[in-house]
């Protein structure tokens, strides 16, 4: 099989030389379009400097189980209709949690569109729990 892939490869270089190349955009691409990832140690450090605030955009019931200290809870179907309560945090960044990364990235496109500094935590509240920081109920 390898061997195949590698003959087709040498054989047709223009051709595999050009799906690289798209895949190396598509993934450039898509990584840029939910803003800045952070570390949790980079949203530590914005937090305790009062220069972030933490959107929790997990539902109810997974945000009661255990959060980020201070977060705020909008649920990520609900954050159109619920922007005018993030109006007075719009001098901070708001950095979005979810679960595990997967739909940050378009909460802070949306908060981008409206206005708002956003970035999100890489790897969601999973990366938070793997580096072992407090959640609070």
């Amino acid at each position: 099989m390898l061997a195949n892939l590698i003959e087709f490869a040498t054989a047709h270089y223009v051709l595999s030389g050009l799906f690289v190349t798209l895949l190396a955009l598509l993934i450039f691409t898509e990584a840029r379009k939910g803003g800045q990832s952070l570390s949790s140690r980079e949203l530590t450090a914005l937090v305790n400097s009062e220069q972030g605030m933490v959107l929790d955009i997990r539902g109810q019931k997974d945000f009661s189980a255990g959060h980020i200290v201070g977060a705020l809870n909008i649920q990520n179907e609900k954050l159109v209709s619920r922007m005018a309560e993030l109006e007075k945090h719009k001098a901070k960044t708001l950095i979005v949690v979810d679960a595990m990364g997967q739909h940050s990235g378009t909460v802070c496109r949306e908060l981008k569109k409206a206005g708002f500094t956003a970035a999100k935590l890489s790897g969601g509240i999973a990366s938070w729990r793997g580096d072992n920081l407090p959640l609070v109920k």
